[in-house]
């Protein structure tokens, strides 16, 4: 059996990983991670993962599984790695995803890294995915581990993980994504869990309420600039782009009129000009991606066809990779046009079969429509 530390959020389903762990076998010691400082009057239950309760829900789930049980904090590795490139990407024009960029450079990479540091053999985490080895799920670290989608297709969080190597994933354990929803939740009622009927986490952690303009204007300077239609021209004007994000329809108030459906189109932060358009001048027929990381040991190469996701909700569509044009990443030409493609964002890919996480990468660069120019991030 493997010494395994489990991050514990507070959550059904890291209680219920530890509590698989330890019906296992493994030598399994708790961590909770101290990471959004969000003050308690702003604090909503059942949004964000980072509060005095969730602490508290980790502490107890730990007690009933009678196993050791600690609290880090990385508040400050949070705020640097995370909050701070939130707020500058948003005013450069880009739009983050700060659950991949969290799992990248905090609660994932940097806490295995030190549980491997302190001797532990694996990290395990309440992520829904499957680790896969031959074929068969993963219950040991040991070499030659995939990284697949949830049982739980409603459910599967892959799509965040896609930054972890295939070392990484050698020395991970993810117990739950065996499992459904409802069957998490029925494990944890049988072991006496009171974690058993949370609600699920949801919304950004350090925006509890779902205000993210609220809380980038608080953070980022205002900078005026024009709203401008693709086909009447300037419609109206804003306080600063980190407002708007391709893909947007609601928050442009008078400026396109109640009568049409306009949705943000590009986003051009040195010239402070937000686009708005029709849907169809949303389509998008390429993307690429500069630094790839790769989840497996043999990467696809061009000419391989893949699915390709670019939200963590959204449905994975069918493309063939290409090398990119101007970079030593990669590029995806998609079968059909793909709509509200926004730098920043996270584009994974995933064979064929839609099972198996091959990589991925942030989204630098893709075509725009006609009389917009290419854009870049």
């Amino acid at each position: 059996m493997a010494q395994v530390l489990v991050a514990m959020s507070g959550g059904v389903d890291s209680a219920v990983a530890a509590e698989l762990l330890v019906a296992a076998g493994h030598d399994v010691t708790g961590v909770h991670l101290k990471l959004a400082e969000v003050a308690a009057e702003e604090q909503v239950p059942g949004h964000g993962c980072c509060t005095l309760d969730d602490a508290q829900d980790a502490r107890r789930a730990a007690q009933v599984l009678g196993i050791p049980f600690y609290v880090w904090d990385m508040a400050d590795e949070f705020r640097r790695e995370v909050q701070d490139p939130f707020a500058a990407s948003y005013a450069a024009g880009v739009t983050p995803n700060p659950c991949v960029t969290c799992n990248e450079r905090v609660k994932y990479a940097a806490l295995l890294d030190r549980a491997t540091r302190l001797g532990f053999d694996a990290l395990a985490t309440g992520h829904h995915a499957r680790l896969r080895r031959d074929g068969l799920p993963v219950t040991q670290p040991g070499p030659g581990t995939q990284l697949r989608r949830a049982v739980d297709a409603g459910k599967d969080q892959s799509y965040v993980l896609y930054v972890a190597s295939p070392d990484q994933l050698d020395r991970t354990l993810l117990p739950v994504g065996e499992l459904s929803k409802v069957e998490v939740r029925a494990r944890a009622a049988a072991a006496g869990l009171r974690v058993a009927d949370k609600p699920d986490s949801y919304d950004v952690c350090f925006i509890p309420d779902g205000d993210t303009a609220g809380y980038l204007a608080d953070r980022v300077p205002a900078a005026p600039g024009p709203i401008v239609d693709l086909q009447d021209g300037e419609v109206g004007r804003h306080d600063g782009v980190w407002r708007y994000t391709v893909g947007q329809r609601r928050g442009l108030g008078r400026a396109v009129g109640s009568h049409r459906r306009r949705f943000v189109v590009d986003v051009d932060a040195p010239s402070r000009t937000v686009v708005v358009g029709p849907r169809e001048a949303l389509a998008c027929h390429w993307l690429e991606v500069a630094m790839p990381t790769w989840a497996v040991a043999d990467p696809p190469t061009p000419g391989d066809r893949v699915l390709v996701q670019i939200r963590a909700h959204a449905p994975a569509v069918p493309a063939m990779l290409v090398p990119a044009e101007e970079s030593s990443g990669w590029r995806v030409a998609f079968d059909q046009p793909l709509h509200g493609v926004a730098l920043g964002q996270a584009a994974v890919l995933y064979d064929e079969s839609d099972e198996l996480c091959l990589g991925g990468g942030r989204i630098a660069r893709a075509d725009r429509p006609a009389g917009l120019p290419l854009v870049t991030g």
